[in-house]
């Protein structure tokens, strides 16, 4: 944790409105987002924001600091995304161990180096995107989005998830590969024009 993490963390413990203000500010939009993209629903995800920030309240005597703040934030996030959806009966409960790779590969690639780069970053491409990201299982989509759309590290995933690094990577291999196979048949039609 960083020295202005300190702070910020021993004003909060404190009461002081402004802490809890700036981690808002700092953080509310990329849990929203990655509520949004497991929930599918607007005011659960605001919901998920919500609690977020009402845990961090509540316990922030109680936080440790082994991990940055935004870090134990996604975790909590993640914690009330699956609780959410397990209260809706939407999955069944997740496994958090190590998961060997089962060796699953697409059965179609395609070259996106010859796929026109406006192409690729069309609104249409984006919406497809979309779709391919969302019919990921749940377990393989907040990884994808923590890692590749949000950019947390490796570790910082594993710690929100409450999963081991190994377990992280092969769920991002896995979130990939699908997302390879599932884009292959939208792009194929421009690869090589």
């Amino acid at each position: 944790m960083h020295i202005e993490e300190h702070a910020l963390l021993a004003k909060l413990r404190q009461r002081d409105p402004a802490a809890l203000s700036t981690l808002f500010e700092q953080n509310a939009d990329r849990i929203y987002r990655l509520a949004l993209r497991l929930l599918h629903d607007e005011q659960q995800a605001d919901g998920v924001v919500q609690n977020t920030f009402l845990t961090l309240i509540t316990h922030a005597e109680t936080f440790e600091g082994r991990s940055n703040i935004a870090t134990w934030l996604y975790r909590v996030a993640h914690n009330e995304c699956l609780g959410r959806m397990r209260s809706s009966q939407r999955i069944a409960e997740m496994a958090v161990d190590e998961e060997p790779d089962d060796g699953f590969m697409p059965s179609c690639f395609v070259d996106w180096d010859t796929v026109p780069e406006t192409r690729i970053n069309s609104s249409e491409a984006s919406d497809e995107m979309d779709r391919a990201i969302n019919s990921l299982k749940p377990e393989l989509r907040v990884v994808f989005l923590m890692r590749d759309v949000e950019e947390l590290s490796t570790e910082e995933t594993a710690q929100a998830l409450g999963i081991s690094v190994g377990a992280v990577k092969v769920r991002l291999h896995r979130a990939r590969l699908a997302l390879r196979e599932k884009l292959a048949s939208y792009f194929a039609e421009w690869a090589g024009r």
